[in-house]
Formats: structure tokens, sequence, C-alpha cells
């Protein structure tokens, strides 16, 4: 990671443009061109320095639904749960815990009718109950990861 890798991750993490040509814009603002921003950026994803770049939504507000869920899955079959409930594109943050409840995700849906259905694809094709754990108050961390 050389100092414009550091300084992409440093300053995006604040926001990004919304314009025609966002990416352009990041990069003059960062003191490079759209091209090399995209670049670095595909690199770094591509190398797992960075997992993800995009937006975040809050899907409540635009009329769709979040929930945290948990499932005990026995373990000779969690590579096979996890592959399952992973092939749904609702499902994100999929993760193993050691603990009875071992895994868990986040599941958003464009509606609160498509959480329930989703729920219930997931029991019915895995064959285990999935723990729906909605959020009873939101808090906003500022979490920033200064490199």
């Amino acid at each position: 990671m050389d100092e414009l890798d550091r300084c992409i991750i440093n300053r995006l993490q604040g926001g990004f443009p919304v314009s025609e040509r966002a990416f352009r814009e990041a990069g003059e603002g960062l003191g490079t061109t759209e091209s090399e921003l995209i670049t670095r950026l595909r690199c770094m994803l591509d190398d797992g320095m960075l997992t993800r770049f995009g937006p975040m939504y809050h899907a409540e507000n635009m009329g769709g639904a979040v929930t945290l869920c948990a499932m005990k899955v026995p373990l000779a079959r969690f590579d096979e749960v996890a592959g399952q409930v992973n092939a749904f594109p609702e499902v994100a943050h999929n993760y193993q815990r050691d603990h009875e409840m071992n895994m868990w995700f986040v599941l958003a849906t464009e509606t609160p009718d498509q959480l329930d259905a989703t729920l219930q694809k997931i029991e019915q094709l895995t064959g285990i109950p999935v723990f729906n754990l909605p959020k009873q108050e939101e808090f906003y961390v500022g979490l920033h990861f200064q490199v």
C-alpha cells in the first residue's frame, strides 16, 4: 500500500461525490485521475485489502426492511448452509461465531413483507430455524479507519 492508496481509503470513507462523473471528481480531489482511482480500487478489492466499496443505504427509509438473523447450524453442515444462505441476494455480512447460535447474518429486503418471506425460504431450504432479531433502537457510530 502506497501513499495514494492510503489517501484513497482515508478520504473516501467520509463520502463520495454524487455526480455524472463521480470517480473523476473524486480522483481530482485526491490528485489523481478517474482511471487511476478506479484501477486502484479494483486492485485493493482483488487483493482483499478492501472487502467492499459502495454506498450504505438505510433500507427502512426507502420502504424496505433490515434485520439481524441467527441460526444454530450443525458444524458438519456449516459450509453447506452458509452457501445456501449466501445465495440469497438479500443476505449480507454472514459470519460464523463460536456460540450455540453460530451463524449470524444481516437480511435486507425491499419491503417488510419480503423480509418474512425470505426468512421462510431460508428455513425451508436449510431445514433450520432462523431467529429474527430486529433492532429495537438504532445508534449511529461514526466509524473511520485511518490507515
